[in-house]
């Protein structure tokens, strides 16, 4: 394997100068590996499908359930691919395979590529940039109303976290919003139409048992099927995106300063997690090397990582607790500081807001009759 090595004793910290560590073999993308990929997932898909269709044992169902979640998120990875050019060369094979793997998590391709692309690569735990969990200051968060603060409580706590993205990029971002792109619209078209068509027949079919249609069979067929895998694997995209760029020792930047190199590297984690989970996430937890180059495709990020490693290993963050680290950081990191932009607690934020408002009284104590 060549690895890039820098002459320099200091490399440079540009994202540009990241990018020439990164050898030619890491971005190379043969067709039959990513169908491989595609079709295997396509099929775990299936199967679980399959097993969620004909059994009702309660105690099977949480585990099919989560094996389903992690089927669709498998899919999803391989449609991350082709949104980013990273799977195929070919245009075409690279708007099929992303757009059919992405219909069972129910996004858009274009209209998907659209804000993560654009928005989240181009602007990483950048303050009014970046828009996925995006933080509050603390002075933002004591205007909020009760309604609204109690809906950051629970988005922000270790159970809030798939409902976080369900309600605030898919639902909002996916369905609510249209990209000014036709494409985006088209794709948006085609996914709503998979979600009405394929519910539908799942209800329809599910409570058709014995030429006898009952409504209450459909229904629990439809959340047994549809429902639930969607919901378990909102939760896993969520805390994924989650333990990615957030963290109590990652401060969030303000557009002056802010760099790429910043967002890319600091502000991403790469975390090792057990190859039986790897094996549906794709690598895709191996995070920073997909920030510093989109088009790595996902079965070379272990080598793109320590290519960079070689050079820039002391920029590097790699961890192995993620669960770990998620309870913590949804523990600690609720608000950030306005100034400095570092993570706070509620209970941080308000003795800051109270020693904020006792100086105020102070001074107008002060100031003469």
């Amino acid at each position: 394997m060549e690895v890039k090595m820098n002459s320099g004793s200091s490399p440079k910290e540009t994202l540009g100068s990241v990018r020439e560590t990164l050898s030619d073999g890491t971005f190379a993308n043969p067709a039959y590996k990513g169908i491989g990929y595609f079709l295997r997932d396509l099929f775990f898909f299936g199967v679980a499908i399959t097993l969620l269709w004909h059994i009702d044992t309660w105690y099977l169902l949480p585990f099919l359930w989560f094996f389903a979640g992690m089927t669709i998120a498998a899919l999803f990875v391989v449609g991350h691919d082709c949104a980013h050019e990273a799977l195929f060369e070919n245009r075409f094979l690279r708007y099929w395979i992303g757009q059919i793997a992405m219909l069972p998590s129910l996004h858009a391709y274009n209209q998907w590529a659209y804000g993560h692309n654009r928005i989240h690569h181009g602007h990483t735990i950048k303050r009014q940039g970046d828009f996925v969990w995006h933080p509050a200051t603390a002075e933002e968060y004591a205007k909020f109303g009760i309604f609204k603060k109690m809906m950051h409580r629970f988005f922000w706590s270790a159970w809030g976290g798939g409902f976080y993205y369900m309600i605030e990029v898919w639902l909002k971002g996916m369905v609510f919003f249209t990209a000014p792109l036709k494409e985006a619209g088209r794709d948006k078209w085609i996914m709503l139409s998979f979600a009405f068509i394929s519910s539908g027949l799942v209800f329809y079919f599910g409570g058709s048992a014995n030429g006898v249609f009952d409504a209450g069979a459909g229904f629990w067929m439809f959340t047994k099927v549809c429902l639930v895998p969607f919901i378990a694997w909102n939760y896993f995209m969520g805390i994924t995106v989650y333990v990615h760029h957030i963290h109590s020792e990652i401060p969030w930047k303000t557009k002056d300063e802010w760099t790429p190199f910043y967002g890319q590297m600091k502000g991403t984690i790469n975390y090792h997690i057990h190859p039986v989970m790897n094996f549906f996430f794709h690598n895709i937890f191996i995070h920073m090397p997909h920030h510093v180059h989109m088009k790595i495709p996902f079965y070379n990020l272990k080598r793109a990582l320590n290519e960079i490693k070689a050079v820039y290993g002391d920029h590097v963050l790699e961890r192995d607790t993620i669960f770990g680290d998620y309870f913590k950081s949804t523990s600690l990191c609720k608000v950030i500081d306005s100034e400095t932009g570092k993570w706070m607690t509620y209970r941080e934020a308000r003795n800051v807001a109270n020693d904020t408002t006792d100086a105020d009284d102070e001074e107008l104590e002060i100031i003469p009759a």
